[in-house]
């Protein structure tokens, strides 16, 4: 049994009053009245006597009891009765009650009740009555450092908000999905089968078992929305799901992609920014769960009721179908998501094995040097990437008619300057990002799909094309690279004799975003360094054209080939260029300026073969991936052009039978393979059957 009282005036014992206090705050009781006779006689048993336990007596609640069956009144105009069987009441206008086997009011429950603006002591035979210890001004008074006390309608509209915003943190964990295109209002209206369960879980066990299971729950629910938001990212660029065993090492690529974007600055903003939001996501989710939980043990009669109908409903809207703008009213959209990531993970930790067993497969591995490539010897091959050039720039409606004019353009231009060409489609093994796992793909005949097969590749013995040329001795192979800015490891796989990298090319003009040299310069660089070079042998050249990877503004244009220098002219166009921060607020404006750099890219590769290109001149060129989904704007093809150019009639004549459609762009029923496939099958056409 407690007791909350508030004396008008200090305690004294020697007269009858007592005085009690608990863990909690303590309650203290006035023995006497502001101008009240003394009548409580102890030894008649109506005073306080504590020798005989009928005085003051403090109990594990930190009630008071006094008198056997007596109460004792006090405080003007309030008064306090104590018993074996009754509460005390005390306070100017304010009654606290207690009964035997009840708990104490809070002492925030106390002042919440209690009149604002107390009245002043009142004064009893003239003389004017004091305040207690506890009344004193200079006392800090319990809850929120006394703002509750002192604002109690404030602090009930503040509590209440809270559990409001907590109930919909919660919901909003529940119910938003993983995918940006998803995130409409309808996805928040459904009944989510994890939550109800969890519901009733948590009003069915014990308390301490429900305290620690309403933390692991917000935990748990926190590590699923970062996981989700994780995922919107990865849908964005990637177009699919953040891989919880394969994708760690992309988020180092993606933070070193800021930097070159954005600088040093930006890069360690963006980092600390993501690490506090996900840690404010984990503990605000945590927080509102143990307070929802808390909320629904408060109301257990209430939240039993609406979790047994919610229940009801989830099981007749899940039989029935029932839906809402096309989107299910029922939805276990959680347990189908951590379900997808468990199988996820599985087929991680397989796929290494699966990779391990088709990588010791290679058809030429056997073939002697002077059977490889016989068909190509005495030509320069070059391999030619063009930077998130994908089957959209091609198909789409909205780009298609300028795209068709530029490669119809290309087409009869080579031709006029003796050159023919074949095209198809490739399947690329990403989308939206990831060139070097198509780059490995096309050069490997492997399909490496993920970061772990590129590293087991990258550290294994497979021969790439590459490798190949090399191996015949009839070539020299070089790697033009503008996008590598630092060390390359991985070139030496490649089996690349010299590597000219951003910082080898001569280039001193601005970057245009994340690319550092625009694709004009690079094939000149080429010309200048290694093509264009007298009495030279046969050169078997890697070239990854940049100036089309995201974010695509401000974009470089064409510019007279002798007047390049050494790039300084590009300071004046990237000023007329456009601003990227600009242009991505608007995914019109995105798709716009992707098929710009699409239409510069492939102006400055048919130039350069115009200009430069002889009669030993094979040039391959092709997509690696197609563009982000804010391009795509939906798409799920992963398609990519490749073309074959050459004057030599010979080189076509061996391909015949692939069926590819004649100039630079494929039709749309033109042949498509996995890029992984190209590897043998160009291997075979110029090998010894051609001869």
């Amino acid at each position: 049994m407690s007791l909350f009282t508030r004396s008008r005036q200090p305690l004294d014992t020697a007269e009858g009053g007592a005085d009690s206090e608990d863990d909690t705050g303590g309650a203290e009781v006035a023995g006497e009245a502001s101008g009240a006779t003394e009548e409580a006689d102890s030894a008649s048993g109506a005073g306080a006597d504590s020798a005989s336990g009928e005085g003051a007596e403090t109990g594990s609640g930190a009630g008071a009891e006094t008198g056997s069956d007596e109460g004792a009144e006090t405080g003007p105009g309030a008064g306090a009765e104590t018993g074996s069987d009754e509460g005390a009441e005390t306070g100017p206008g304010a009654v606290a009650e207690t009964t035997s086997g009840e708990g104490a009011d809070s002492a925030e429950a106390v002042a919440a009740e209690r009149d604002e603006g107390a009245e002043a002591a009142e004064k009893a035979d003239g003389t004017e009555e004091t305040a207690g210890p506890a009344e004193r001004s200079d006392s800090p008074p319990p809850g929120w450092f006394g703002w509750r006390r002192r604002y109690p309608r404030t602090a009930r509209g503040v509590t209440m908000g809270t559990t409001v915003l907590a109930g919909a943190l919660v919901l909003f964990a529940l119910l938003v999905p993983n995918r940006l295109e998803r995130l409409g209002p309808e996805a928040f209206f459904r009944l989510p089968a994890e939550g109800i369960l969890l519901a009733g879980l948590l009003l069915a066990v014990p308390p301490r078992s429900r305290r620690l299971m309403s933390v692991a729950a917000g935990a748990l629910l926190g590590l699923l929305t970062v996981l989700k938001f994780v995922d919107m990212g990865f849908y964005s660029v990637l177009a699919r799901p953040f891989d919880l065993v394969l994708d760690w090492i992309l988020l180092d690529d993606a933070a070193e992609f800021v930097r070159e974007s954005f600088g040093r600055t930006g890069q360690v903003l963006a980092v600390v920014g993501v690490i506090v939001l996900i840690v404010a996501v984990l503990v605000l989710m945590t927080l509102a769960t143990v307070r929802v939980t808390n909320l629904m043990v408060g109301h257990r009669a209430v939240a039993t009721r609406t979790t047994l109908i919610l229940g009801t409903a989830w099981i007749t809207c899940m039989t029935l179908g029932i839906q809402i703008a096309g989107v299910p009213l029922a939805t276990k959209g959680n347990a189908d998501f951590v379900n997808n990531r468990i199988e996820q993970v599985q087929a991680g930790l397989k796929d290494g094995r699966v990779f391990e067993k088709q990588a010791a497969v290679d058809a030429f591995a056997k073939t002697p040097p002077d059977q490889l490539l016989t068909g190509l010897r005495g030509k320069d091959v070059l391999f030619t990437f063009i930077e998130s050039y994908g089957r959209v720039a091609i198909d789409d409606p909205a780009m298609a008619p300028q795209i068709d004019s530029v490669l119809k353009e290309g087409t009869n231009s080579l031709k006029a300057a003796g050159f023919q060409s074949r095209s198809a489609w490739l399947k690329s093994p990403v989308t939206g990002a990831g060139s070097w796992l198509a780059h490995s793909t096309f050069l490997s005949g492997l399909w490496i799909k993920n970061q772990q097969r590129y590293r087991s590749l990258t550290t294994s013995d497979r021969a790439t094309l590459g490798s190949y040329f090399r191996k015949t001795g009839a070539w020299r192979t070089v790697g033009i690279v503008p996008g590598v800015r630092r060390a390359w490891p991985e070139g030496n796989f490649f089996a690349l004799d010299h590597i000219y990298d951003s910082g080898h090319l001569g280039y001193n003009g601005p970057y245009f975003s994340w690319t550092p040299v625009p694709d004009q310069f690079s094939l000149e660089a080429f010309q200048r360094l290694e093509h264009g070079k007298k009495n030279r042998d046969p050169i078997m050249a890697e070239i990854i054209l940049a100036s089309s990877h995201n974010p695509w503004s401000p974009i470089a244009r064409m510019t007279d080939w002798d007047e390049l220098g050494d790039g300084s002219v590009f300071h004046q166009i990237k000023k007329e260029g456009t601003d990227p921060k600009e242009v991505w607020k608007d995914p019109e404006r995105v798709r716009t300026e992707y098929r710009h750099a699409i239409e510069y890219s492939l102006h400055s590769l048919t130039e350069w073969v115009e200009r430069y290109g002889t009669d030993d001149t094979v040039l391959v060129f092709l997509g690696d991936h197609q563009p982000v989904p804010t391009v795509t704007a939906g798409s799920t093809s992963k398609d990519v052009p490749v073309t074959i150019v050459a004057r030599d009639p010979k080189v076509l004549d061996k391909i015949a039978d692939w069926n590819w459609t004649d100039g630079l762009k494929p039709a749309e029923n033109a042949p498509t393979w996995g890029m992984d496939r190209f590897r043998d099958r160009f291997m075979t056409a110029y090998g010894p059957r051609g001869d």
